[in-house]
Order: structure tokens, then C-alpha cells, then sequence
């Protein structure tokens, strides 16, 4: 008699009874489930697999599609390591480089390649991609012991996945196949490479983008959106890495090992201070014409830090700087615009008092006094309690939030006056070659030790919420960032492995039965290829100690 394994699909909201041993491709087949893209994955107890994922045990099953965050992530790793196996088979002897997201795509690079890339390098190296999808190969999921696969990646001249391995100390690696070619990576790919059929390869600066589908509509490319200032910054501090030997995690692991954290520290914290002390410069150097320095950027990106530091540096250099609360021009609660959940909507730049805010810098720059509001978050009414304001000699405003760069903000403001500066947290390292760390997941690490250290927030709350949040930065933050005069990165080179013993105790608390586990786990397992440090020798005026605490600077 054959055994069967009871499953609950919540695509389906029912129980299904199948062979033990079944594969998720093989359920989703049988059930002729339909989402609005193509499954390329499902989440088993609430943690993504792939779907050639064999079930022996009852278990509640979810298959998703492109339009999901996870989903995405298991269609871009698996396009990855089909142009990684084409640039290997046209070109052996160099290395691909995927770097960072930019421009809606991700920035690569042909290390040891003495060409320039060309379009028609790009062409040779696109048409053997498509080969590769055409021919419908499959995507192998293989697992040994250690030795065993450092011994692979070494013959197949993959040194950095070596590196990695040697400070990571896991007795087995999981590692992917398709024909001859061997990769790694962080999670799950799609069972076949026929799964991909959105793609554009190009060129890009010294290297070339990666265009993937659009996230808000997988069934098309995403745009192409020029950002020269924002690679600019990634080239800088990818710059500063090299200079410390630091290019990926199984680099920082091992200074780790032979107890250099301390010295990193130092040297990423130096580095931070005197490129803060630059930007006082810039400002500086305009001859008294700023009058308002804007700090804008998405969520946890240490903005309010760098004010604070900034305010420092431009004591130093003989200006009084003094900081307005961007939040006390909200509108009144009740005329708040709503959300599509038909919620406040605070990150709104219609939650802005625009008119009045106007106005009273108007009436600052003409050396006038001004009563600044105060928005009562409690009563969600604005109250006027004799706070004035006037601007002497040499005083510079500054003022943060979401909304600083954004042309409506101060649109009836000379523009001579303002300076306009960028700050987000870029993580430059990343797990190695073909491995990146998003620049969001910093982020949300932040916020998640912050919102349980100093709001109360679970990892849970933070997590249902984080989609929104980058919903609101897609639309009102990162259209503008091109618009900064600078742009400061306020990722640290050493934080995630910091911040590694802040969040663990934390994600861990999130249900394992939620739908928000599927986010934890994944930033457990990432924060596994940490080494954690302590954060002794972190200064009081670090941009880290907003969210882990212990800053010398009130909030």
C-alpha cells in the first residue's frame, strides 16, 4: 500500500493527500494552481523552497509567483547563475562580478577581462544566455561534505566561494548544478532554466546591467532609471574596501579571526568623520550662499545622526547651525492623506503643511522671527507654543526627513540656498562574487533592534510593515535622489556583524506560524555568515549607535 503525506495548500484553502515524497513541482502540477505570474517557488511552513523540494511530512504550503518579494529574489539568484555559466564557458579566465543593485538592475563586472565591454561582447555573452534558457537545462541541488566541495570550487577557480567556506565552519554546503557548471548561493533557485524569460543585458560604465522584470509588474522589464551619483558612491567605498583587502565576507570574517575588528572599526569610522568634515567643506566653500542644508533618505538610514554630526562639523568651520522638525508641518490628523489600505499616510508629501512650511523658510531667510508649530502625534492636531525662531549671521538650517529632496518641498525657496544632501546606508561588501547583500536588508535590520530597543515594536510588527515602507520610498524618496548635491553612506563596513547579536534574540521571537517567519528565517540564515564582534570599541557618535544605542547624542 502507498504511504501519503497530508498537505494544506493555501493557494487552494484545502487538504490534499499525495504520495510521501512528492515534489512541490509535482503538487503545484497537480493541482493546476494558477497565479496571476509564473510559480517559481512555494513556502513550506512558511520558508521558501524550491520546487523541487520532495515532502515526507504534513505541511501547509504556499506557491508564489515574480510578484512577491521572495519569489523575485528565487528568479533573479537563478538568472544570475545562468549568466555566470555563460561568461565561464565564452570567457574562463575572468571573473564575474555581480556587485550592487543600480539603476533598477544589478551593476556587474569583468575582473581580469582586458577588453572594453562592448556591445558586442555584451551580444556574444547575451546570446549564449539565451542558449542556456532555450535548452530548458535543469538546476541541480547538490549537497556534500565540506572538503568535498571546496575541492570542486577550487578546481572550477572559484576562490572567493573558498574563502567563504573556511569562516563559515558548516560540516556540509549546499551547493547548484546545471551540466558541468558549479555555483553557490544564498538561497533557492528555480528547478529549470526555461523558467526565465525576462532579461536584458546592458552595458554599464566600466561593466553592464542586469535588467530584470519590473517589481510591480513582473510580466515586463523594470525602467531603466540613471544614477551616476549613486554609482559614484558605491565606486568610492568599494574603493575604501579594497584599500582594507576587505571585498567580501569571507575577507571580513577571517580579519575577524585573527582579531582585526577593532582596527576595522576604527578605519570605517574614520572614514565616516571625514567625509562628513568634506561635506561641511562643500558647504562651506559656496561663500555664506546656503542657508538650509536638506538631509534626506530612506528609512533607518542614520539621517538623524548625521545631522547631528554634521551640525559638529560645521561648528567647527564657524557656522551656527540649527535644526527644524520637518514633522511639526504635518497637516492635522484628519486632513491626512489616506493609503490604498485607507490608512494615515504620513510619508505622504501631501502630510505636509507645504504652504505654511514654505512661508515661515521664506520668512527665516528674510531675517524674520517665526513661531514654529508643534504637531501633537497624540492628539493628531498642530499646537502653537510660543516656540520662535529667528536667524542670525552665519546660521544654516537644517533640516531632515523623507520628503528633503524632493523639488515640492521648498519649491517657492530660492534654490541657491539649499544644499541638498543623500544619505543612505549602501552596503558596499558583499557574500562574494555572485552573492550581493541588498541595501534594504541593512535597513531593516536597523529598524528591526531600534523599533523593539526604543518603540516597542516587535520583529514581527516591523516586518508587516517594512512593505509598505519601501512602497512609500519607491514612490517618494528614491525618484529624487539624484537631485543631492551629495550623498553620504551610512552603511558601516563592520555593522551587520554587530548588529548580528542585537537582532538574532529578536527575529527568533517572530512566530513560526506567521507569514512574517518567512522574512525572519531568511535574515537569520543571512546573518549566519557573520562572525559577531562586540561593539566595545563603536565611539558614542557612531551613525550604529542610533540603533543599537549607547549614543552620546539625544533623540
Amino acid at each position: 500500500m502507498e504511504r501519503t503525506v497530508t498537505i494544506f495548500c493555501k493557494n487552494t484553502q484545502k487538504f490534499h493527500n499525495f504520495p510521501m515524497g512528492i515534489s512541490l513541482l509535482e503538487i503545484h502540477k497537480a493541482l493546476n494552481i494558477k497565479l496571476k505570474y509564473p510559480v517559481v517557488a512555494a513556502r513550506v511552513n512558511y520558508k521558501v523552497e524550491d520546487l523541487n523540494f520532495p515532502v515526507f511530512k504534513p505541511k501547509n504550503i504556499e506557491f508564489i509567483d515574480t510578484s512577491v518579494a521572495s519569489g523575485m529574489r528565487v528568479y533573479v539568484r537563478s538568472l544570475c547563475m545562468v549568466l555566470c555559466k555563460a561568461i565561464s564557458e565564452l570567457m574562463p579566465h575572468v571573473d564575474l562580478k555581480i556587485l550592487h543593485p543600480i539603476g533598477k538592475g544589478y551593476y556587474c563586472r569583468l575582473s581580469n577581462f582586458k577588453d572594453t565591454v562592448t556591445q558586442d561582447v555584451i551580444d556574444n555573452i547575451k546570446k549564449r544566455v539565451d542558449e542556456i534558457i532555450a535548452a530548458g537545462e535543469k538546476i541541480i541541488y547538490e549537497e556534500q561534505q565540506i572538503e568535498i566541495v571546496k575541492k570542486l570550487f577550487t578546481e572550477a577557480n572559484q576562490q572567493d566561494k573558498i574563502r567563504l567556506f573556511d569562516t563559515l565552519g558548516n560540516p556540509y554546503v549546499r551547493y547548484f548544478r546545471i551540466g558541468n557548471y558549479i555555483d553557490y548561493y544564498t538561497g533557492v533557485l528555480l528547478p529549470s532554466t526555461d523558467y526565465l524569460n525576462i532579461y536584458e543585458l546592458t552595458p554599464y560604465h566600466d561593466g553592464m546591467l542586469l535588467r530584470i522584470p519590473a517589481r510591480a509588474n513582473p510580466s515586463v522589464l523594470e525602467d531603466y532609471v540613471v544614477q551616476d551619483k549613486m554609482f559614484g558612491i558605491f565606486k568610492e567605498y568599494g574603493r575604501w574596501n579594497h584599500i582594507m583587502n576587505m571585498n567580501n565576507v569571507g575577507d571580513f570574517n577571517a580579519a575577524c579571526k585573527n582579531n582585526k575588528s577593532f582596527d576595522l572599526i576604527k578605519i570605517a569610522e574614520a572614514l565616516h568623520e571625514k567625509k562628513i568634515a568634506y561635506i561641511a567643506d562643500m558647504i562651506h566653500a559656496r561663500g555664506g550662499k546656503v542657508r538650509v542644508a536638506l538631509i534626506g533618505g530612506p528609512s533607518s538610514s542614520g539621517k538623524t545622526t548625521f545631522s547631528k554630526r554634521l551640525s559638529v562639523q560645521l561648528q567647527v568651520i564657524g557656522l551656527h547651525p540649527i535644526t527644524v522638525s520637518m514633522d511639526n508641518y504635518f497637516v492635522n490628523r484628519i486632513d491626512t492623506p489616506k493609503d490604498e489600505n485607507g490608512e494615515w499616510d504620513y510619508e505622504d508629501i501631501n502630510a505636509l503643511d507645504l504652504p505654511l512650511f514654505n512661508k515661515h523658510i521664506r520668512q527665516l531667510l528674510d531675517n524674520q522671527e517665526v513661531e514654529i508649530p508643534f504637531y501633537n502625534f497624540e492628539t493628531g492636531e498642530r499646537e502653537f507654543r510660543n516656540d520662535k525662531l529667528k536667524l542670525e549671521e552665519n546660521t544654516i538650517l537644517i533640516l531632515e526627513g523623507i520628503h528633503a529632496l524632493n523639488p515640492e518641498l521648498l519649491a517657492k525657496v530660492p534654490q541657491e540656498v539649499l544644499f541638498k544632501i543623500y544619505v543612505s546606508a549602501l552596503t558596499t561588501i558583499s557574500i562574494d562574487n555572485h552573492n550581493w547583500i541588498p541595501t534594504a536588508d541593512t535597513r531593516l535590520l536597523r529598524r528591526i533592534i531600534r523599533d523593539a530597543r526604543f518603540r516597542n515594536y516587535s520583529a514581527r510588527e516591523t516586518i508587516r510593515r517594512w512593505e509598505s515602507v519601501r512602497r512609500g520610498e519607491e514612490k517618494w524618496i528614491f525618484p529624487f535622489q539624484e537631485n543631492a548635491d551629495v550623498m553620504f553612506n551610512s552603511a558601516l563596513l563592520f555593522e551587520l556583524a554587530v548588529l548580528k547579536r542585537h537582532a538574532e534574540p529578536i527575529l527568533s521571537e517572530v512566530p513560526k506560524s506567521s507569514d512574517e517567519y518567512t522574512e525572519a528565517h531568511r535574515l537569520l540564515k543571512f546573518l549566519n555568515y557573520f562572525m559577531p564582534i562586540t561593539e566595545r570599541e563603536i565611539p558614542p557618535t557612531s551613525l550604529l549607535r542610533e540603533f543599537v544605542g549607547g549614543s552620546s547624542f539625544r533623540y
